[in-house]
């Protein structure tokens, strides 16, 4: 090209973009100077050390969806949920840390009446309760909890060491428990929903592991058993209380359902992080699988309720993109939890935060101005993604509020940066709802076919002239045919509760998966309120009332 005329076609892209930013904001000179300081910017953007051509909005936003929805249309969820379903296999046989069969194997009959003592300890928060169990007969009062107190635990308690720390819960348990206690009680049986790493031992026997999070009560105390150290510090408040249950959140979340709904038979969290426990024939998984355990165990046990630890899954089979890979170029440990990072609230922002980050630098996004706050990992909130998915308006006024006040901008997003923002939220929330269908279809198809071998190898009744003989128990193929119409997926977390569509988004995927699948029956997810509580409670009446 002539060097006039190249002269020419350089202005007049100068110009054009110096027109562009004005519009959005910038100042014509500034925009002109940014141009004659770095021509290049017009041409080529590298992010990541990797060079990207300029672009604009609408074409990255073309891209980001091939990458994010593109692996998940129809036929490659399918495949997805074939290979997922192969992990899953693979790992009832080997793997010690997911697909781990609990102590737990008693589901509720939904018969099981009285009050039972329940305590809840998470990360910032002790609940002691007392939880009235009526039968599942009492349609919409199945259960109540009669009275709860709320303790906190602040930094102070966190820092109490060893026991310390259990007599801090006992004096609690015994403020709220006290007045309830007959004379004549020899021993109060509770049950207890513990959010941290335990090594069960028994139905209600643990050996403390490291708690994490801040916690000092473990220091002199690991590997002692959980039940007799709660039993010793009530002791001391005249308290003589016997651990019978020790559940984690998803088991909880699953027996507090399976005691409304009979067809439960999964227990689904999905808030900062995400787990599924399900109920499988003991059969399904290697003995080794099973540690020590008393023989006595096997003999009662045909069923177990199983911790999947599903964010363990996914290795070299998931979708990823370039986004996931940054975040798990930065992550610690990148490919213990694969699956959870696709998945659940503690990642979902930082994925888009680093999609807005390329978008800023190579399409022009918020006017080529990254507010400084999103220039720090993990600073864009799940919370945030929610509420700017929440605003339908046309002018994202709601979602524009929320995005500037947490991340002020220094030229003001203007209704198509914010629309831009809104759909990328939208791919990744999509995303992850169509990942975690795919999680519960694949245990679904597992349970369903676990469920068939088992009752292939079980002998079959023999015919007998005595009318009266009653089976023990139902007969596999009943289980089966009774779980046929729907089985029920209990759930609880902040994400699949209030993150806008997630909830119909991911059981539409569920439905169209199923619609596909040979065998019978649909699945329906179904909410789990207060589940902790009442989880620990079912789990306690269903240890003492065997």
């Amino acid at each position: 090209m002539p060097p006039l005329a190249s002269a020419m076609t350089t202005l007049k892209k100068s110009l054009l973009a110096a027109l562009k930013s004005f519009l959005r904001g910038r100042s014509f000179l500034q925009a002109l100077l940014a141009f004659w300081i770095s021509p290049k910017a017009l041409k080529e953007n590298q992010v990541n050390g990797k060079i990207y051509p300029s672009r604009t909005v609408e074409d990255f936003l073309k891209e980001a969806e091939r990458l994010f929805l593109g692996p998940i249309d129809e036929d490659g969820l399918r495949r997805y949920t074939s290979d997922l379903k192969g992990q899953f296999r693979e790992r009832l046989h080997s793997h010690a840390e997911c697909m781990l069969p609990s102590f737990n194997h008693l589901l509720p009959t939904g018969r099981e009446r009285g009050q039972y003592l329940a305590l809840d300890v998470g990360g910032s928060t002790l609940r002691v309760a007392l939880v009235e169990l009526r039968g599942r007969e009492e349609t919409g009062r199945e259960s109540e909890i009669v009275r709860m107190v709320s303790f906190k635990i602040t930094p102070e308690v966190k820092k109490l060491e060893g026991m310390s720390f259990f007599d801090w819960m006992a004096t609690r348990i015994y403020e709220v428990i006290h007045k309830d206690i007959s004379p004549d009680q020899d021993t109060i049986p509770l049950g207890l929903a513990w959010s941290f790493p335990v090594e069960q031992v028994s139905l209600g026997g643990g050996l403390l592991l490291g708690m994490g999070k801040g916690f000092l009560a473990t220091n002199g105390l690991l590997g002692q058993d959980l039940g007799e150290i709660i039993k010793f510090a009530c002791k001391k408040q005249g308290l003589n209380v016997q651990l019978e249950a020790i559940v984690n959140d998803s088991t909880a979340t699953l027996l507090s359902q399976a005691y409304v709904h009979a067809s439960t038979r999964f227990g689904l969290i999905l808030g900062t992080g995400t787990n599924i426990a399900v109920h499988l024939p003991v059969s399904a998984f290697s003995r080794a699988k099973y540690g020590k355990r008393p023989e006595s165990w096997f003999e009662s046990a045909r069923h177990v309720i199983v911790n999947t630890e599903l964010g363990m899954f996914g290795k070299d089979i998931l979708p990823l993109t370039r986004w996931d890979e940054l975040l798990n170029a930065s992550h610690p440990r990148p490919e213990f939890q694969p699956l959870e990072h696709l998945l659940s609230g503690f990642y979902l922002g930082e994925i888009c935060r680093l999609a807005i980050v390329e978008a800023v630098e190579t399409a022009g996004l918020l006017g080529g101005q990254l507010p400084p706050s999103l220039e720090a990992p993990y600073s864009l909130d799940t919370e945030i993604l929610s509420r700017i998915e929440a605003d339908t308006s046309p002018t994202l006024e709601k979602a524009t509020s929320h995005f500037t006040t947490h991340h002020p901008c220094t030229t003001p997003p203007t209704v198509s940066d914010m629309m831009a923002i809104r759909t990328l939220a939208t791919f990744i929330s999509r995303r992850s709802a169509a990942l975690l269908a795919a999680s519960v279809f694949s245990l679904w198809e597992l349970r369903h076919e676990t469920e068939a071998e088992l009752d292939a190898v079980l002998p079959k009744p023999s015919p007998s002239n005595d009318s009266a003989v009653v089976l023990p128990s139902p007969s596999v193929e009943e289980e089966i045919k009774e779980g046929e119409a729907s089985t029920k997926v209990a759930f609880n977390g902040s994400v699949i509760e209030h993150y806008p569509q997630y909830l119909s988004t991911c059981q539409r995927y569920i439905d169209d998966l199923v619609s596909h699948s040979k065998n019978p029956g649909s699945i329906d997810l179904v909410p789990a309120m207060e589940s902790s509580i009442l989880g620990a409670a079912v789990a306690l009446a269903c240890a003492t009332d065997a």
